[in-house]
């Protein structure tokens, strides 16, 4: 068994200026470009907990608190905060700042879930995590409970497709903006 690392081991901050390229037709940033480098601070860090090739499974939620302008430093801040076998929680914190004010937003925060891979691309066990904080640990429980709680939407929802009958359930639908054509 590997010797567990401390959070501190793969922390890891990545900073880009967002140029003209990466704009929409709004003249905001692109929210793909912003999943782009969440996705590549989520390996970078989860490969340097591993100690080797991770993939990303899966993205919780992603909300876009605050548009991101051309001209901004974007600084995203990664950490792992929860490890199981194969599987490690890596938070990502985004910020931008203003280049000539200084001033600062938060844009967002998402938790990538990824899995780390062997030469054959079979899931391989990652090291423990070492908790050297209560914030380490408390971010540790709470990566717990949302995995917890996703397993259990998951089973909520699958039941629940499974009883929903959609010719019963139409009136459902004259309270909202769609119409019926058929």
């Amino acid at each position: 068994m590997t010797e567990a690392r401390a959070v501190s081991f793969s922390q890891t901050t990545l900073t880009e200026l967002m140029i003209p390229a990466y704009a929409n037709f709004g003249g905001k940033i692109h929210g793909g470009i912003l999943l782009s480098l969440m996705d590549k601070i989520a390996y970078v860090c989860a490969a340097k907990h591993a100690g080797g090739y991770c993939v990303t499974v899966s993205v919780d939620a992603v909300e876009f608190r605050a548009p991101v302008e051309v001209g901004e430093l974007v600084s995203l801040h990664a950490r792992v905060n929860y490890v199981g076998r194969s599987s490690m929680v890596v938070g990502i914190r985004v910020i931008a700042q203003h280049v000539e004010t200084g001033v600062e937003k938060h844009t967002n925060t998402s938790y990538f879930t990824m899995v780390a891979k062997d030469s054959a691309g079979n899931p391989r066990q990652v090291p423990p995590l070492l908790l050297e904080t209560m914030e380490d640990a408390r971010r540790f429980l709470e990566a717990m409970k949302r995995k917890d709680m996703r397993a259990q939407y998951k089973g909520d929802f699958d039941n629940e497709r499974s009883r929903m009958n959609a010719i019963n359930e139409l009136d459902l639908l004259k309270k909202e903006r769609c119409v019926l054509g058929m």
